[in-house]
């Protein structure tokens, strides 16, 4: 390594005025080994320089080069990699991190405790040492004796190092010091030994100077003691005249001690004075109650308006005077337990005289109600509450009052009010609903003659008389139409059509007199008993829908309210459903009226009902209206069900007579009339949604019962029994642009369109029968792999043949053929539907088509042999246009 040193000091360090110090043989860490040098270097010139120099050996090998070279300055850490264990893995951090890997642990210790003494000696930089032994550190000498490069440049490295290791630098002041003194001595550098010997005979001098200055001093120190013995004695003196005025004082402090306390004894006794009278205004003033309020609570008049509002007074300035925060010690006193023991005997008189009035009160009113209900009994209309309302509200302050002094009675108050108040209303809303059943059943009485109103409703007596009959044909329906629009068809006459308008009327009338009749006592509850029917702001309301029977019904939920609204709510609902425990049961059988009346009747009741209950729901979800009228909506809802229900059942007894042509089955035409009222009456309405669903139910099961009916049928075709009714269906459907009805309306369309092929191509095999097989024999035969051409060869599709069977068909024999075949599908269909010419012009141009392929396949299978029909497709459509026209 010295030979190596050497050699880089002469070769690239010298050339460039640069001492090598330090070297250390290195390689990348976890790349491939190439080896190379790191070396720390300082300039020879001023400023010095300091330098971490990378050397590398030429790709030749035979010299070295020096490839990086870093400056001292930029380096920021050095790193040990581990200061216990031994490791010859370093990392330097310039711009960069640079990971190294030496060839010795001994190299890698001697050069960072060379970089570590330039650092300290030039730099005097804070550079990172980590994971470094401090004793690496210390040991420098040894370090700067074995950096040193030997030969010739050994020696002045050497004396360079002890030169840094003994040298201290000197300090401004200590320059200036000696700058000074040998500008007095100009000569001190040309002879330093006259310069030395003047220095000598200065510092004899000095000395002597103060020998002299200390014998001086003793003088002054004996002149200092003297003055300081009579300074002693004229502090004795002032000591003695000090401790007789201390005598005089303490006279004087006794005395003083004796004011003071005198004093201090006056002052509490003013202070406790001043409490006292305070304490007595304090008592005085909250705990005593004036002569009109005691005279008021004890003989006020509570039936006018002044006396009630004096009593209010009264009572609110007696529940101050009770409530006032005593101090402590103010319960001990005989005079206040004598004032709140009075206080309490005037609210007790008080509480029962004011509840004895009240129940009064309650028991008049319901008297005075009473008598008023005769003149309602023939109207459809509830009594007004209002005036007694409003007559009780002037209470409504002393009931706070009684509720936060004496809650029993209040609870007595509130048990009389509902027990009076339910027997009230029980009677005046039962009478209300005999008078709606009587104006619903009035008009009905007049139709039951015609068997309108069966117990299943409307459309089970309607259609029942009608399956009896089973299906008519469409001539003895023409034949009995005046004894079925009396017994069957009433549905569609103006007489129920007034019958529901009038039965929805009334219906929308007792709930419009129910709503205001139950919000206007719940407000006046709400007041007059103080409590509480909204929540407080700090509560947060959360509305969740629950759904029972398929009915929507809003449940409301708090969190975040206090205990006492929760409960004021309930005690609120716990008092209506108390007062208008009968509201339900007669909701209920006035439904069950309606819907034996008239099951579509449901359908009326469910658009109302729905309303007012989401009108209600709006307002409060969680009152007793909306409660009430949410459950009376599902069984509402339960009968709409039934009422589909039995349609539904209907449609699979139907029964078919085996003598008579179908024509359009009556629940067809019964859907056709549901729809229609059903649109009618759920125009805009909130449960849309209910009557989709029966819509689909509805529509399936008569597209099932047409099917069941088709396949049955023995007199009528299958396919004109499907024909009609799909059309029939399909028209209806287009008429009412029921949306959620589009895809049963394609399908009924394509069902009707499909079955009208079916029929025609059916009914078209048979006035060319004799042509039809021969021609089906031809097509065989091709079909077979015989060339058209060469049919005309076989033996039983000859020319011969053809011509044969063609003459079996003149004019005059085609025209009666589709004269009768005109005759026959006449009795097929039916009037109502009028499908006959569509029918007919369908089987026209049928029959054209077949003609043109019986042309195309003679052209073909026998050319050149001149065969034609015996008639025209003008000659056709001139038959088919006389034949429509002659029926």
């Amino acid at each position: 390594m010295t030979a190596i040193k050497h050699a880089l000091q002469r070769d690239i360090f010298t050339p460039n005025d640069e001492r090598l110090l330090s070297i250390v043989n290195v390689c990348k860490a976890g790349k491939k080994k190439r080896n190379c040098f790191l070396c720390a270097t300082v300039t020879t010139e001023r400023p010095v320089q300091v330098n971490v120099v990378k050397v590398k050996k030429s790709d030749k090998g035979d010299f070295y080069k020096r490839q990086t070279a870093w400056a001292l300055r930029d380096l920021a850490v050095v790193d040990a990699k581990d200061a216990v264990k031994e490791s010859p893995e370093f990392d330097l951090h310039f711009d960069k991190v640079y990971k190294w890997v030496a060839s010795s642990t001994v190299e890698k210790n001697t050069f960072i405790s060379c970089i570590w003494k330039l650092n300290q000696r030039y730099l005097r930089k804070k550079i990172d040492f980590i994971n470094v032994s401090s004793q690496l550190l210390e040991e420098l000498p040894k370090v700067a004796e074995e950096s040193v490069p030997s030969g010739e440049n050994q020696s002045v490295a050497g004396g360079d190092e002890e030169a840094v290791d003994e040298y201290q630098e000197l300090n401004a002041r200590e320059e200036q010091d000696i700058e000074i003194m040998m500008e007095g001595c100009e000569y001190a550098i040309a002879n330093a030994e006259a310069f030395a010997e003047k220095l000598s005979r200065e510092l004899q001098v000095l000395d002597g100077a103060n020998i002299q200055s200390i014998m001086a001093s003793e003088k002054q120190v004996n002149i200092l003691m003297k003055l300081l013995d009579e300074a002693l004695k004229e502090v004795d003196q002032i000591e003695l005249k000090l401790s007789s005025y201390e005598e005089m004082l303490q006279s004087v402090k006794e005395q003083m001690d004796q004011i003071s306390e005198s004093n201090h004894l006056i002052h509490l006794s003013n202070t406790n004075n001043v409490k006292l009278l305070s304490e007595i205004e304090f008592l005085v003033n909250h705990m005593d109650l004036a002569k009109g309020h005691i005279k008021a609570l004890q003989e006020g008049d509570l039936t006018s308006s002044r006396g009630i509002e004096a009593c209010t007074n009264a009572a609110d300035a007696l529940l101050q005077c009770m409530n006032v925060a005593l101090r402590p010690g103010h319960d001990m006193l005989h005079a206040v337990k004598q004032q709140q023991q009075r206080f309490s005997d005037l609210r007790e008189q008080f509480a029962r005289r004011l509840a004895s009035h009240l129940n009064s009160v309650f028991v008049q009113q319901g008297h005075d109600q009473s008598s008023t209900l005769a003149q309602h009994s023939a109207e459809l209309t509830l009594p007004n509450h209002h005036p007694f309302h409003r007559d009780l509200l002037r209470y409504a302050k002393l009931m706070e009052w009684l509720k936060n002094t004496d809650y029993g009675k209040y609870e007595g108050l509130t048990k009389n009010y509902m027990d009076y108040l339910s027997r009230l209303y029980e009677r005046e809303i039962k009478d209300f609903f005999e008078v709606a059943k009587i104006k619903m059943t009035g008009t009905t009485r007049e139709g039951k003659k015609f068997g309108l109103h069966g117990s299943s409703g409307k459309l089970t007596g309607s259609t029942s008389s009608l399956n009896k009959l089973s299906v008519q044909s469409s001539g003895n329906r023409r034949s009995q139409s005046s004894s079925l629009l009396d017994m069957g068809n009433m549905s569609a006459s103006d007489l129920d059509v007034a019958d529901r308008t009038k039965f929805d009327k009334i219906f929308e009338q007792v709930l419009s007199e129910l709503e205001p009749l139950c919000l206007a006592e719940q407000d006046f509850i709400s007041k007059f008993f103080k409590l509480q029917q909204h929540q407080s702001t700090s509560g947060t309301a959360m509305n969740q829908v629950e759904e029972v029977d398929g009915v929507a019904l809003s449940r409301s939920y708090t969190s975040g309210v206090p205990q006492t609204v929760s409960s004021e709510k309930d005690m609120i609902r716990q008092m209506m459903t108390k007062i208008f425990r009968c509201i339900e049961p007669e909701l209920n059988n006035l439904i069950a009226l309606g819907d034996k009346i008239d099951s579509f009747n449901s359908l009326y009741m469910l658009v109302k009902m729905s309303h007012h209950v989401w009108t209600a729901q709006n307002v409060d979800p969680a009152s007793f209206l909306s409660t009430t009228l949410g459950n009376v909506l599902v069984t509402v809802k339960r009968n709409f069900d039934k009422c589909i229900s039995n349609q539904m059942k209907q449609m699979d007894e139907v029964k078919i007579s085996k003598k008579s042509k179908v024509g359009i089955l009556p629940f067809v035409a019964e859907f056709e009339e549901f729809a229609a009222l059903a649109e009618s009456i759920f125009k805009n309405a909130e449960r849309r949604g209910d009557l989709d669903k029966a819509y689909i139910k509805l529509i399936r099961a008569v597209f099932d019962s047409v099917e069941k009916v088709a396949n049955e049928s023995q007199k009528t075709p299958r396919d004109v029994v499907m024909m009609e009714n799909f059309h029939h269906i399909f028209a209806t459907l287009s008429r009412l642009k029921i949306s959620c009805l589009e895809a049963e309306k394609k399908e009924a369309k394509q069902k009707y369109t499909d079955h009208l092929q079916s029929y025609v191509i059916y009914s078209l095999g048979q006035p060319l029968e004799k042509l039809n097989h021969f021609f089906e024999g031809v097509e065989a035969r091709v079909a077979q792999g015989i060339r058209e051409e060469e049919v005309s060869y076989q033996l039983a599709f000859n020319k011969q043949e053809l011509r044969k069977v063609i003459k079996e068909y003149p004019g005059k024999e085609v025209k009666k053929g589709l004269d009768n075949l005109y005759k026959k599908v006449d009795k097929h269909l039916c009037e109502e539907e009028n499908l006959l010419q569509v029918v007919w012009h369908s089987m026209q141009d049928e029959f054209i088509r077949q003609y043109k392929h019986f042309e195309g396949l003679i052209a073909r299978c026998y050319p050149g042999s001149g065969i034609t029909m015996e008639f025209t497709i003008q000659d056709i459509l001139d038959y088919c246009s006389s034949i429509a026209q002659s029926h």
